[in-house]
């Protein structure tokens, strides 16, 4: 299939997506955020979904099959701690940050830990013998790095532990309409990170784009064999809207995953998000967690991973 070709394809798909996205009913309209105060459940003093189990097992039967909290974690109910991706990707993190991290990990036997690359091989040397996932980035936070750089940077992570791989898809490339260039981009990272039996999730960074380069990203990660799409990098103007959520997913179709992140922060947030076609759910924020089944004390929020 010639680049010309594809545009054609995409576009046409991407029209049908967008039609029929509109007529679904329930979902909050375009730009509309979440977070809404009055939504938050009256008294309660715990961190949803991080610390509160009856929400978080809510959120499960809702249809999310990952969660994700970031490095302030306390107690938290170890039925669902394998659903979630402990993540750290603050700029400033030090050595014994990602320690602390990695041991509340093997501690709670969380799905992941997700660090900048840097940090791979402490995280899988402090991983080792533990189910608990090592997840890095790639091309991050802006994606706008060559093919052969990200290739290379997978290539190396993939080489000291690595096993997941979140990439930021070449945002510029694709608002120009250069769809080839996006999808050979994902693909080749997707090539070298499942050769080695790493899953690859695509970072789209949904507040850059509109409807349409939404569905057209998405289609395209898909195209190139990737595993999740996901919304946003944590790290952007934006998170996560139901939305866009609920657009990707009509763009991928059933198989494939959906990650929300960013300013998922409320158990309605997520069980809208999960409505929406989330599969997975990550936080967009370094978010302090407290031990309010012990305390009842909350802390507040921390902006950024």
């Amino acid at each position: 299939m010639d680049a010309t070709e594809l545009d054609r394809l995409v576009a046409q798909i991407g029209e049908e997506i967008l039609a029929r996205t509109n007529r679904l009913s329930g979902l909050p309209p375009k730009g509309e955020g979440l977070n809404i105060p009055d939504l938050v459940c009256p008294g309660c003093t715990q961190r949803c979904p991080q610390t509160c189990a009856r929400k978080a097992k809510e959120i499960v039967k809702a249809g999310a099959c990952r969660l994700s909290a970031s490095d302030k974690l306390t107690a938290i109910d170890p039925s669902i701690a394998s659903l979630i991706d402990h993540t750290l990707l603050r700029a400033d993190a030090t050595r014994d940050d990602i320690i602390k991290v990695c041991r509340e990990a093997r501690m709670y036997s969380f799905a992941s830990v997700c660090v900048n690359a840097y940090w791979v091989p402490l995280v899988a040397a402090e991983l080792a013998g533990s189910p608990v996932k090592v997840c890095t980035v790639i091309g991050f936070p802006l994606g706008a790095t060559s093919t052969e750089a990200k290739v290379c940077e997978t290539e190396a992570a993939l080489r000291v532990g690595a096993q997941e791989i979140d990439m930021v898809q070449n945002v510029g490339a694709l608002r120009s309409g250069d769809h080839d260039a996006v999808r050979a981009d994902i693909a080749a990272v997707v090539a070298v990170s499942h050769r080695a039996g790493a899953i690859v999730k695509v970072i789209l960074e949904t507040a850059l784009l509109d409807d349409n380069q939404k569905a057209m990203a998405s289609m395209l990660a898909k195209m190139a064999g990737a595993d999740f799409v996901k919304t946003s990098t944590g790290f952007s103007t934006s998170g996560a809207t139901a939305h866009d959520v609920g657009l990707m997913r009509m763009a991928v179709g059933p198989d494939m995953g959906v990650k929300a992140s960013g300013g998922i922060r409320t158990l309605d947030d997520v069980k809208t998000m999960a409505a929406a076609g989330a599969s997975r759910i990550g936080a967009s924020a370094s978010v302090k967690i407290v031990e309010a089944s012990k305390t009842g004390k909350q802390e507040p929020v921390t902006a950024g991973y």
